[in-house]
């Protein structure tokens, strides 16, 4: 997850790294990572890189020179400002930000884009969805022509979560699976595959108290050698991305190489 390798930001878990985007693809490049998710914050978002045409070039360049790739993108502005919570005017404006963003996203080869319904982009009533998803289907030809995915995080239960992505089209629309977050909530993941496991297109490696905060890997609720152990045996060939807690030593790089080799010593033995 971009921003992992780089100082935190005001004591943030998770920012878009301001002054350090550019020194992440060498470092990333340097310990032998070769995929980065984009993180877009709501502060700054027309002055990120991507979205503007210099940037997006600079992003491409810094991708070839570093053998790097960007496939998904966390809109963490859409959690920021969610535009189903807003009053008419504000949600129109937020609804033009989001497909500019796609757009965006389009223009850098960055094909699933991640809306987290979660904390602040909570659903918290039928009115909320209805919004939500009235949008989506009304563009969903615009995502289908600029060749985006769009992916939905929830802290919905498996159930209503299933009810909600089926409203919506497999061609267009799945799921990010964050492991943390549904230990966090108490959520079985043998049910959660069952309903929804052929929806889900990128998954977020993270560990959390169950109900409770981020926590190093292995010291929370998720059973995530289980969890992967069900990821493969359900057909799951997409991406893993490290979203996980800050290394209380401060390494933060150190920490992210431990977890990267937990990961696919466990995704390894899986296979085997």
């Amino acid at each position: 997850m971009q921003g992992r390798l780089s100082p935190p930001i005001a004591g943030q878990i998770q920012a878009f790294p301001t002054e350090h985007w550019r020194d992440e693809f060498g470092i990333a490049a340097t310990h032998g990572f070769d995929l980065m998710e984009w993180t877009l914050d709501q502060a700054g978002l027309s002055v990120n890189p991507l979205m503007t045409d210099n940037g997006r070039m600079e992003i491409r360049h810094l991708c070839k020179v570093h053998k790097l790739e960007i496939p998904s993108l966390t809109g963490d502005c859409f959690m920021h400002e969610p535009f189903w919570k807003a009053s008419q005017d504000s949600r129109l404006a937020l609804q033009a930000d989001f497909c500019r963003v796609a757009e965006a996203c389009s223009g850098l080869g960055i094909g699933m884009l991640m809306i987290p319904l979660v904390d602040r982009g909570s659903l918290e009533s039928s009115d909320q969805e209805q919004l939500l998803l009235g949008f989506l289907e009304e563009q969903q030809a615009r995502f289908e022509e600029l060749g985006i995915n769009i992916i939905l995080e929830s802290d919905y239960a498996p159930q209503r979560l299933d009810q909600l992505i089926s409203k919506l089209s497999e061609t267009t629309f799945g799921v990010n699976y964050d492991i943390g977050n549904s230990a966090a909530l108490g959520f079985d993941p043998v049910e959660e595959l069952a309903l929804y496991g052929h929806r889900i297109r990128n998954v977020h490696i993270k560990d959390r108290l169950l109900g409770g905060i981020t926590v190093a890997l292995g010291e929370g609720a998720a059973d995530l050698p289980r969890v992967l152990q069900l990821l493969v045996e359900n057909g799951y060939t997409g991406n893993y991305i490290l979203q996980t807690a800050r290394a209380e030593s401060g390494d933060d790089v150190g920490m992210l190489c431990h977890y990267r080799d937990m990961i696919r010593a466990w995704l390894e033995h899986d296979e085997s």
